[in-house]
């Protein structure tokens, strides 16, 4: 479930609440009973390493061992498209 950030407008309080995407968003601060807005803040998120793109396919459609799969574009004998 996502986290989201909340910070009230009368008492100034920064919270985080663990909601679905079908939750109502928060309305009243549970400190002081004032309004509250959603924040928005950066996500702690991130790809790091290699991965799908960086195994095949930043480089394109053409395979860097010059062998194709029956005369497409795909890459499939290529040694970066085998899944190990």
């Amino acid at each position: 479930m996502p986290l989201y950030e909340y910070q009230c407008e009368e008492c100034g309080l920064n919270f985080e609440v663990r909601q679905k995407f079908t939750d109502d968003p928060v309305k009243v601060c549970g400190r002081c009973g004032g309004l509250v807005k959603k924040q928005i803040s950066q996500t702690a998120f991130a790809l790091k390493g290699g991965g799908w793109y960086d195994q095949g396919y930043s480089q394109g459609k053409s395979c860097q061992s010059g062998v194709t799969n029956g005369g497409s574009d795909s890459c499939a004998a290529c040694p970066k498209a085998v899944n190990s």
